[in-house]
Order: structure tokens, then C-alpha cells, then sequence
């Protein structure tokens, strides 16, 4: 890695991405077009997050990659190994250690901290592509603040189901101006943006777009008066390693056994509690 720069990108682009960044955290929500350059990963495996990562991560710095919540997926040991061997940080699994955490498709469980930075990969980042398929017009939708069409489509999915059935991607409107695509977390992470203390970086790198949620920034799911936004229900389950409550549970099926049960899908926050329990 010697042959490279230091994290990889050369300094002209990270000079790029820093300026949109910069962009972003001003205007949270907005998303800022960056010149998304060809990453050594597979497409789809969040080159957007990946270079935000690399365009702002330095030897003091401290890198956690998780995958759905898991330190252990292919998804994560690859980007984590690829981003420690290109800019010689330390890594590691604890998310309150981390000083960078990029992320696909989960919050950590536990509470960041005010100095910590949380990289989101975002495959899809315009969230008004579920109502209209024309950037353009998209574009002039979020200019004039008319977000009409995306209120009937969560209607008729009340119409049609009795509750809004978004289960990941779910729309928030940020500051209360723009509506924004928080990824695909699932619903249950999404009150974890409202005035949080960490930054939030999203990149999205086939689509070409960065954006933001700084820290202590209002962010409210759409909902009406009379169907309010709910999270994941897993009362009467536990996770069966540590026996939390609380986390956002994965539901796993064991063939062999015919045995079904749950378990954290925070890995980190998981073997803590296993820990403190024995």
C-alpha cells in the first residue's frame, strides 16, 4: 500500500469530499452531487460511505465497521481491513472506542458520543424515488418544499394495510425543511437521528450524492395525526445470548433443531451484556 496515497484517495478528491461534506452538515438533508470516484469493491458494497470514510479518517483515529449490526459479515471485514491496511488505524469492535463508525443499514444500540462521526452506505438516497422516478422533477419537488405526492402514497398504504408498512427507508423530515432518505435502517432506528449528539454522514456512491444529519438537528418521521409512526414490536421476545429486551432483534430459524429464536443484531452491544451477565 506503499504505492498509495494515505487512505487510499488522492488528495484532490478528498479535498472534494470534504467540501461537500462541509456543504452538507451547512444544509442538513440536502443532498450535495460529488464527483464519486472507482473503488477497488465490488458496486454495492457502499463505495459512497467508503470514500467519505477515507476522505476524513486519520492516524489519530480510531474505525469500527459494522454490517446490519454485525462486526463479523464479509461486507464488514473487507471494508475494514481494506480502510486499516490503506491508512494504519486502529480498529475495533467497541462502538463507544470508535471515533469513526461506517455503517450499513444499522445504528448502534448503544449511545454514540458528542466526538463520534457515523458513515451510513446509502444505495438510494432520494427518498421521493418511491412517489417520482424523474431526478429532475424530484429536484424541483424538494425546491419547492412539495412533498404531496409522498403523503398519498403513505395514505393509500393506509388505505390499503391499515398502518404504513415501511419497514426500512423510512421518510423524516430534517430541520424541518427537507424530507430525507435515512437509509435502510430499519424503522426502530430511525429516533436515534433526532438531536443526537454524533454527526451523521450518508454517501451514496453510484448515485453520486452526500448528505447530513449534525449533531442536536431535528428529525421527525412523516406521520398523521391518527396513524403515528411506530417502531419494530418485539415484545414477549428476548435476545437468547443475552437476554436484552430492548435491541432490535433478528429472528433466527434453526433446521436441524426446528428451533426458532432471537438474538441482537448489535453484535458489539450483544457480547457486552453476555459479558456483564457472567
Amino acid at each position: 500500500m506503499e504505492l498509495y496515497n494515505y487512505a487510499f484517495l488522492d488528495e484532490q478528491t478528498k479535498k472534494e469530499i470534504r467540501r461537500k461534506l462541509l456543504k452538507a452538515v451547512a444544509i442538513p438533508g440536502y443532498q450535495v452531487p460529488f464527483g464519486s470516484r472507482e473503488m477497488p469493491v465490488a458496486s454495492g458494497w457502499g463505495t459512497g460511505g467508503l470514500q467519505i470514510t477515507l476522505a476524513i479518517i486519520g492516524v489519530q483515529d480510531i474505525l469500527k465497521v459494522i454490517d446490519q449490526g454485525c462486526d463479523d459479515s464479509v461486507n464488514a471485514c473487507n471494508l475494514r481491513n481494506f480502510m486499516a491496511t490503506s491508512s494504519k488505524v486502529e480498529t475495533t469492535v467497541d462502538t463507544l472506542a470508535a471515533s469513526i463508525i461506517q455503517t450499513r443499514h444499522r445504528i448502534p444500540e448503544e449511545k454514540m458520543k458528542a466526538a463520534q462521526i457515523l458513515v451510513l452506505q446509502v444505495p438510494y438516497p432520494e427518498i421521493l424515488r418511491w412517489v417520482e422516478p424523474s431526478e429532475q422533477k424530484t429536484r424541483r419537488m424538494h425546491a419547492e418544499k412539495d412533498y404531496s405526492k409522498m403523503w398519498v402514497f403513505l395514505y393509500e398504504d393506509i388505505v390499503n394495510w391499515g398502518e404504513i408498512t415501511l419497514s426500512y427507508r423510512y421518510p423524516v423530515t430534517v430541520n424541518g425543511c427537507y424530507i430525507m432518505d435515512p437509509s435502510p435502517v430499519p424503522r426502530f432506528d430511525v429516533p436515534k437521528l433526532h438531536q443526537a449528539e454524533t454527526l451523521f454522514l450518508f454517501g451514496a456512491g453510484r448515485e453520486k450524492r452526500i448528505y447530513a444529519v449534525p449533531p442536536y438537528t431535528d428529525v421527525e418521521p412523516l406521520q398523521f395525526e391518527d396513524y403515528s409512526f411506530k417502531v419494530e414490536d418485539f415484545q414477549g421476545q428476548h435476545c437468547k445470548l443475552c437476554g436484552s429486551t430492548s435491541s432490535y432483534l433478528d429472528e433466527i430459524y434453526n433446521n436441524e433443531a426446528t428451533e426458532q429464536y432471537y438474538i441482537c443484531s448489535d453484535t458489539s452491544y450483544c457480547q457486552k451484556r453476555q459479558k456483564a451477565k457472567y
